[in-house]
């Protein structure tokens, strides 16, 4: 285990560069074995999840080599065989094997996924869109059997009861290879469907309507992967940084940045008084000055991301008045707020609304990243913070934060990484950026 040691209250300035996205990354890897040709992404992240992917595929005779953000994946000797625990239970992203698999060789055993604990999330539209398909679903001491019927699966009119990124995705791998026509209505548009869409396509399949209401797809029965997919860029990570800089920068450029699948984000960071420039494909944030407090409330996208609520609170508890926060997606998405309290935050929760008050100045102490973003909004926090902050279990916020400490120590933070046992000397020589890839 791994511990992140934050010595805050230095300003940070310069630039950062946002890496792949995570949640197109998580999907894109599982989906290459639909390919029957080596496939080649670019602009991977470093992270934990790719890492645990990677493992995932090697139990099915898939190799991978990584060479610093291009991996190459060769499912061209892939045994199909089940997946019914162990390492699926590392990342709640491992259940698009389930599509895939079933895309692939009509059957999967899937293990229930794992990942971070931020309230339910229930599977049940993915297992319609699988039945809509044909496809036979039964759960069996916690995993997933799912099996094609003997003529192979085929097309079919789904329409999601709810809108769901992950039973889109799951559906598009499933379908891509099925007789016929699958149209799916009331689908999630995040960009990330839109790359895994773009991905699909030139392999050869037939997909339409990605980032609309309805997706269409005409089934076609192989994928070859012909030229290397480069990975959208990472609006969560650039929002995050785009909340660190406004909380604790003296002016820092964020590059490699869509701006337009920033859209909701950044008209929320206007509302509060953050002054930024939106250039081609970077944002510079200026100093902040006074800053007011804001509602923000979670939707599907285009709406403000549910990723991107908890970076954000560490900036609005430096805004005047009183504001909350409504995340309609994961409504117990609240972790991270007995934390900020335990650093002097002025924040409660009531009835799952985030209610957030003016803090003068957080105090650094111990704390614990029970997710992802959590861990972000402690390590912003951190930064603000007098004095020093450790955040424990730091391996939530290395599964989805590509090279995170040495993008803050590149913007003049002071921050570590140590283990768990470690005593660590604030005047020490560690090198945190070889400690980091240790961690990786």
């Amino acid at each position: 285990m791994k511990k992140m040691i934050i010595h805050g209250g230095k300003p940070l300035s310069g630039e950062v560069v946002i890496g792949g996205a995570k949640n197109s990354t998580v999907a894109l890897i599982p989906a290459s074995i639909l390919s029957e040709s080596k496939v080649q992404l670019d602009g991977v992240p470093l992270i934990q999840d790719v890492k645990n992917l990677r493992a995932i595929l090697d139990d099915m005779n898939v190799s991978s080599e990584l060479n610093e953000t291009c991996l190459e994946i060769d499912p061209t000797q892939i045994v199909s065989k089940p997946l019914p625990n162990g390492k699926i239970k590392s990342l709640r992203a491992s259940y698009y094997f389930m599509g895939a698999l079933l895309g692939r060789f009509g059957k999967a055993i899937v293990g229930m996924p794992g990942g971070d604990d931020i309230g339910p999330r229930p599977i049940d539209q993915h297992i319609k869109g699988f039945e809509a398909l044909g496809a036979r679903v039964s759960n069996e001491r916690g995993a997933m059997f799912i099996q094609a019927p003997d003529e192979g699966l085929h097309g079919a009119r789904i329409y999601f009861d709810m809108v769901s990124v992950g039973a889109t995705i799951n559906v598009i791998l499933a379908a891509v290879r099925a007789t016929g026509t699958t149209i799916i209505e009331n689908v999630a548009k995040e960009p990330e469907i839109i790359d895994l869409a773009t991905f699909l396509n030139n392999m050869g399949a037939k997909i339409r309507g990605a980032g609309t209401d309805t997706i269409r797809i005409e089934g076609v029965p192989h994928l070859y992967a012909r030229n290397s997919h480069t990975i959208i860029p990472d609006r969560i990570e650039a929002g995050t940084y785009l909340s660190m800089a406004a909380a604790i920068g003296n002016g820092v450029t964020v590059k490699n940045i869509i701006s337009e699948h920033l859209d909701s984000f950044l008209a929320k960071m206007e509302e509060i008084g953050v002054h930024f420039d939106v250039n081609e494909d970077s944002i510079y944030v200026y100093p902040t000055g006074d800053l007011k407090m804001v509602t923000v409330k979670t939707m599907p996208y285009p709406g403000f991301a549910t990723d991107l609520q908890q970076p954000i609170t560490p900036l609005l508890l430096k805004a005047q008045g009183e504001g909350m926060i409504v995340d309609t997606i994961y409504p117990k998405r609240v972790r991270h707020v007995p934390e900020l309290v335990r650093m002097g935050a002025n924040i409660t929760v009531e009835n799952d609304i985030i209610l957030l008050h003016h803090t003068d100045q957080l105090q650094g102490t111990d704390v614990t990243a029970d997710e992802i973003r959590a861990g972000a909004a402690l390590m912003i926090a951190g930064l603000m913070a007098e004095g020093t902050t450790t955040i424990h279990k730091v391996e939530n916020i290395l599964r989805g934060y590509d090279r995170v400490i040495m993008k803050l120590t590149n913007l003049g933070a002071n921050v570590e990484m140590a283990d768990e046992a470690d005593v660590v000397d604030a005047n020490s020589a560690v090198d945190p950026v070889v400690a980091e890839k240790k961690a990786l």
